[in-house]
């Protein structure tokens, strides 16, 4: 594994606010507080045992306000873009004498404040408006077996919304309806055993407009960020991500007990806590990967493994479904709040972006992260773009946790003032490469587990 932040004018000089890969021929898009959506071609230094560089091939300009978020759809054929003040973009790709370009579709006016998150469903429709929460919506999530959305807002809720199909007129049509509204722990606590209730995120006063939750690519769990937890009544809230089982999500009888998830494997399944900064963006690895089976306290007992990158403010952790602490740390990259994050289609490159106008590649050797998984034959699949196939998972299937797995995974937190790259992967450290003269970034150094 090696990388670094690249040090190149971005977005003239101005926050970098989202960032996602095209699914077939791996072009990085990002957009900025400049207004524009630039894509780039990403170049590999495996070969010069150097960090990957990025060369600009094109600018998309179309939107008057700063771009907040961005995703191609499953097909690559399309490109949607949400801007401040409700702006919602469709590009389209065509084929022309001269190449592929990409030119504006459509443009939707949903809403009425600013687009801070989206993702496509499976199908790349459009069904409804969903419309429960009471302040800004700041990260959305489809469900890959397009059962459930799940949404987290400034509000301290999570929702999770379950479809109840409607026929009209012998054509039946997505209808999702709030099932289930995360927002507090009810634990007992105390010798009284008075009820206490906590709030489980973060209010509208955190340092970030982005909440981006995230599925698991079988739809097996979720894993929510921006999660602020206490462990006892007098104890300082540590800052956590939620993963909860698809399993639980589909009782209608849901209810939160952290003492009841000291001992079982409750609802939530795991919480993700260790970083010093708020958790504001969740991303999983397109690709699924063989069990390694060395570690049988793993998190989760799958038949594969799923990488996910979580980010903070201020780092990035990576974690593997068959371990416990986090595989790889990155801390101390950027100097400014950290805004999105990106895994290339074929997994060789995981990309984060940030408010200090800059963006950080990772570059991952062949093989560095496991074998790819190819499920049974018998097996039923769902494939998206061109990610590998996975497993589809029944409603009823449980995420279990290890027998041995305690409730929280310790991280070890970045000392001030300094960088961390904490990895079980080969980790190379090097100074990033410039490509234009910039401000003095801090060089990634790796540190002993």
């Amino acid at each position: 594994m090696r990388g670094g932040t690249v040090q190149i004018n971005w977005h003239d000089a101005k926050p970098v606010l989202t960032l996602d890969f095209h699914l077939l021929s791996g072009i990085l898009a990002t957009g900025g507080a400049d207004f524009d959506i630039k894509l780039w071609v990403i170049n590999s230094g495996e070969t010069q045992k150097k960090n990957p560089t990025v060369a600009y091939q094109n600018s998309l300009s179309y939107h008057g306000s700063a771009v907040n978020a961005l995703r191609f759809s499953p097909s690559g054929e399309l490109l949607a873009s949400g801007a401040d003040g409700g702006d919602l973009v469709l590009w389209k790709l065509y084929s022309t004498d001269a190449g592929q370009t990409w030119k504006v579709l459509k443009s939707l006016s949903f809403h009425r404040k600013d687009v801070l998150d989206l993702q496509w469903c499976s199908d790349g429709s459009v069904h409804q408006i969903l419309d429960a929460h009471c302040h800004y919506v700041q990260g959305v999530a489809w469900d890959p077996l397009a059962k459930y959305v799940s949404s987290l807002s400034s509000d301290r809720t999570c929702r999770i919304y379950f479809n109840k199909p409607q026929k009209t007129k012998g054509v039946e049509k997505l209808n999702y309806v709030c099932q289930h509204v995360i927002a507090r722990d009810e634990a007992q606590t105390g010798d009284d055993y008075k009820a206490t209730r906590n709030h489980l995120f973060h209010d509208e006063t955190l340092q970030s407009f982005f909440r981006r939750l995230a599925w698991s690519p079988d739809g097996s769990f979720l894993v929510v960020p921006t999660g602020s937890y206490k462990f006892s009544r007098a104890s300082e809230p540590v800052n956590t991500a939620y993963v909860f089982s698809r399993k639980d999500l589909s009782r209608q009888d849901v209810y939160l007990s952290f003492f009841v998830l000291a001992l079982i494997s409750g609802w939530p399944a795991l919480q993700l806590p260790g970083a010093s900064k708020p958790i504001v963006a969740v991303r999983f690895c397109p690709l699924t990967f063989c069990i390694r089976g060395s570690n049988p306290a793993a998190f989760f007992k799958l038949p594969y493994r799923f990488i996910f990158a979580v980010a903070t403010l201020n780092s990035l952790y990576i974690y593997d479904t068959e371990s416990i602490p986090p595989i790889a740390i990155l801390a101390g990259l950027h100097y400014a709040a950290i805004t999105d994050i990106a895994w290339s289609p074929e997994a060789k490159y995981l990309a984060l972006s940030s408010q200090d106008c800059y963006c950080t590649i990772v570059e991952f050797g062949n093989n560095e992260l496991g074998t790819p998984y190819a499920p049974p034959g018998d097996a039923k699949v769902k494939t998206y773009g061109n990610k590998s196939p996975v497993i589809n998972v029944p409603d009823d299937a449980e995420v279990k946790v290890a027998a041995d797995v305690g409730v929280t995974a310790d991280c070890k937190k970045a000392e001030v003032g300094k960088t961390e790259v904490e990895a079980t992967l080969p980790t190379s450290a090097t100074t990033p490469v410039s490509t234009k003269p910039a401000k003095r970034r801090i060089t990634p150094m790796a540190i002993d587990p």
